[in-house]
């Protein structure tokens, strides 16, 4: 029997089915592409035909899938035909509510639910430096903590399914918005003459240092690639889920539905499947100038 499954080999879950073959364990992986599933294959995983035979040969599952609707519909195929599984570790982004949802459908074929969302993008993925967030029960956890140490840094935030997802969304507002506001920035800076890498360069020096500053503008926007890996529909649902809670929490969100809008706007401009590094571009369109540097814009 495979101790493990995977399910879901896209730009995230594919990386982080090969950091555990890399790892040295043998997964049975399950996608609808299989186009992803012969890669992971040829560096050692097993395919399952269908997920109903993949349920039937593992005791744990990792799940990476791109919407809470997709999670959700697994988890009841699973439930259905739970076979050997004792436990499913959730690495997707769901949101609090779904993610209960999927504790429920699971338990009540006696499987235990292990909340775990990841930060850390493609890059991380591939390179095991990702942060996890788990929640979960404490038995559990303490099978599947050590295969998660193969793709990052682990952090338990409590045993309830769900308060992972929670920890998740604030952590990818914060992302978002500080990747709105350093767009902006950026574009004023631009506007008025200055360089694009002298500005990054004085920010990662100061107190405007953040994520956008270090990665996401250097490496993506200032060379005109907007490759990061993240598309930005998947970039406005995680936007959408933490707005969601937060209003379900009475808290108010000024800022984060500011960044929402700017999201929005991008999606509806460059279409779902434009990265999220291209908020700047509508920033850039209504102020005429684009933050490129000088090898870029003469490519």
């Amino acid at each position: 029997m495979s101790e493990i499954g995977f399910v879901g080999l896209g730009n995230m879950g594919g990386p982080m089915a090969l950091r555990l073959v890399g790892a040295g364990h043998i997964p049975t992986v399950y996608d609808k592409s299989q186009t992803a599933i012969a890669e992971v294959v040829n560096a050692g995983a097993i395919a399952a035909s269908t997920l109903e035979a993949l349920t039937a040969k593992v005791e744990t599952i990792f799940l990476s899938l791109p919407t809470p609707e997709v999670v959700l519909a697994v988890g009841r195929t699973i439930a259905a035909n739970p076979g050997s599984v004792k436990r499913v570790v959730d690495l997707s982004t769901t949101g609090p509510k779904s993610e209960m949802e999927l504790a429920d459908i699971l338990a009540v074929a006696g499987i235990a639910l292990v909340d775990s969302p990841v930060s850390g993008g493609v890059a991380g993925a591939k390179k095991g430096s990702l942060a996890l967030m788990a929640a979960g029960p404490a038995e559990h956890f303490a099978v599947v903590e050590p295969l998660l140490t193969s793709l990052g840094k682990v952090i338990r935030v409590a045993d309830e399914p769900g308060k992972a997802q929670v920890m998740k969304l604030i952590n990818n507002i914060c992302s978002a918005a500080s990747l709105a506001i350093t767009s902006e920035a950026m574009v004023m800076g631009a506007k008025a003459g200055l360089d694009p890498d002298i500005m990054v360069e004085v920010l990662n020096a100061g107190s405007g240092r953040t994520s956008a500053s270090v990665d996401k503008i250097p490496r993506f926007v200032l060379p005109g690639t907007f490759d990061f890996g993240f598309a930005i529909s998947l970039s406005l649902k995680d936007i959408r889920l933490c707005l969601e809670e937060a209003e379900r929490l009475g808290v108010p969100m000024m800022v984060g539905n500011a960044v929402r809008m700017l999201f929005a706007i991008t999606k509806a401009d460059f279409g779902p499947d434009a990265d999220m590094t291209a908020v700047i571009r509508p920033l850039e369109r209504w102020a005429s100038v684009e933050v490129r540097r000088a090898t870029a814009k003469g490519a």
